[in-house]
C-alpha cells in the first residue's frame, strides 16, 4: 500500500508499462467518476512519461483504497486489501466472521421459507439450499410450535437438527422425523413445557404440519407450571377435523339437533349425552355402563329420542351425522371450559400477586 501511494503521488518512478496502463485508467476515471475528487492535470509540455498525471487528494474523504483496487498488474495484494475493507464497511461475510454469526444462517432461513411455501420448489433448488444451510433433507419432518417466541431458540440450541423460522407470525421449528411412530425423544426434550407438535409429513407438505400444529396450539390453552406438557396432532386428529371450522360445526349441530331445541337446557343436555353414548356404544347396556346409570334409564330416554327424531335413528347416514354433530358440540364445550379455567387461574394468580395493601388492612379490620 505504501509503494502504491508513493507511486501515485509521483514520489517514486514507475515502469513504462505501468505508466501506459495508468494513463488509460486515469482517463476512464475522469470520465466516469468525477465525484471521487481525482483530477488529471495532464502531461507536461515536454511530453515526458515520468509524470503522466497528478492526483489531487481532497479533504472531502479519501478513496485511495478503491482507486488502488481497480489497478491491474502487480497490485493484487492492494486489490484484495481494498475488497476486504469494503466488505467490512458494508457488513458482509467478513463482518459475520468477526462477530461469530453462523455462516449458513441466511441459507437456513431461506430453506425454511421454501419448505413452508405452498409453491412447489424444484428438487435441485432444495438440494442446493440444504447444502448451503448444512441441513440434510430428511424424508419426513414434524413442526413444533412453542408457547412463547423465546422458547424457539432454546429448543433449537437443544436440538442440533432443528430448523427455525417464522410461520404465520410465530417462531416455529422443523425437526426430521425418520419414524413417525417414534416420538419419545421429542417428548423427553419438551418435557415440562407446552408446545404443539405437528404430524409427520413429507417435505412437500411441511406447511400442513405447521398449520395443524398452530390450530392445535390455539385450541389447547397452555398450562404453566408442572401441568405443562406437549400436545401432538397425532392424538387429536378427529378433534382438529371436526373443529377446523367452528361456524361450520355450529351449523352442523344446529341442522341435526334441531328436534332438541324446544326442550329445557337440562333435558336437552341429558338426551344429548344419552344419544351420543348410545351411538358410540351400539346399545343400551353399553351406554348405561358409560353413563353409570341403569339400562332401563337409557331405554326410557331412547324412547323419548325416537319420538323426537322418528325413524332417522335407524338410518346409518343420519346416525353418522348425529354423532358428528354431538361430538363437535361436546368438543367446543370442552375447549370453552378449558380456556375459561385457564383464564380464571391466571386471574387468581394476578390478583394474588398484586393485592393492594389497603385491601388487606380492610379485611383484617372487618374480620374477613
Amino acid at each position: 500500500m505504501e509503494e502504491a501511494l508513493l507511486t501515485t503521488l509521483g514520489y517514486k518512478d514507475r515502469s513504462r508499462e505501468q505508466t501506459d496502463e495508468y494513463e488509460d485508467l486515469a482517463e476512464n476515471q475522469v470520465e466516469t467518476e468525477p465525484a471521487r475528487g481525482l483530477k488529471t492535470v495532464g502531461r507536461s509540455a515536454a511530453g515526458s512519461r515520468e509524470a503522466p498525471y497528478e492526483c489531487e487528494i481532497t479533504h472531502e474523504g479519501r478513496r485511495d483504497d478503491i482507486r488502488e483496487e481497480a489497478r491491474p498488474g502487480s497490485r493484487g495484494g492492494v486489490r484484495d486489501t481494498a475488497r476486504q475493507r469494503l466488505r467490512v464497511n458494508h457488513g458482509e461475510e467478513t463482518e459475520e466472521a468477526v462477530e461469530g454469526n453462523r455462516p449458513g444462517e441466511r441459507a437456513r432461513q431461506e430453506l425454511f421459507r421454501t419448505l413452508t411455501d405452498d409453491r412447489v420448489a424444484s428438487d435441485s433448488s432444495l438440494t442446493e439450499l440444504a447444502e448451503a444451510a448444512g441441513w440434510p433433507l430428511p424424508l419426513a419432518v414434524r413442526a413444533i410450535v412453542p408457547a412463547t417466541p423465546g422458547e424457539a431458540q432454546q429448543l433449537a440450541s437443544a436440538m442440533d437438527d432443528a430448523l427455525v423460522g417464522m410461520f404465520a407470525g410465530r417462531p416455529c421449528l422443523l425437526v426430521p422425523s425418520p419414524d413417525p411412530e417414534v416420538r419419545v425423544p421429542l417428548e423427553h426434550l419438551l418435557r415440562g413445557r407446552f408446545a404443539a407438535v405437528g404430524h409427520a409429513v413429507p417435505l412437500r407438505d411441511t406447511a400442513s404440519s405447521l398449520r395443524w400444529a398452530l390450530r392445535l396450539a390455539a385450541l389447547t390453552p397452555s398450562r404453566p407450571g408442572l401441568e405443562a406438557r406437549p400436545v401432538f396432532v397425532d392424538d387429536h386428529l378427529s378433534t382438529l377435523l371436526l373443529l377446523q371450522d367452528e361456524p361450520l360445526a355450529h351449523a352442523l349441530a344446529a341442522r341435526w339437533l334441531r328436534p332438541l331445541a324446544d326442550l329445557t337446557p337440562r333435558q336437552s343436555e341429558r338426551l344429548e349425552v344419552t344419544l351420543l353414548a348410545w351411538l358410540e356404544g351400539g346399545g343400551a347396556p353399553e351406554a348405561a355402563k358409560a353413563l353409570s346409570v341403569h339400562p332401563q334409564t337409557v331405554r326410557y330416554r331412547m324412547r323419548q329420542l325416537e319420538k323426537l327424531f322418528g325413524t332417522g335413528l335407524r338410518d346409518p347416514r343420519t346416525r353418522f351425522e348425529l354423532e358428528m354433530a354431538l361430538r363437535s358440540r361436546r368438543l367446543m364445550a370442552q375447549v370453552r371450559r378449558q380456556h375459561s379455567r385457564v383464564t380464571r387461574r391466571t386471574a387468581r394468580v394476578i390478583q394474588a400477586d398484586f393485592t393492594p395493601v389497603v385491601v388487606g388492612r380492610m379485611a383484617r379490620v372487618n374480620g374477613l
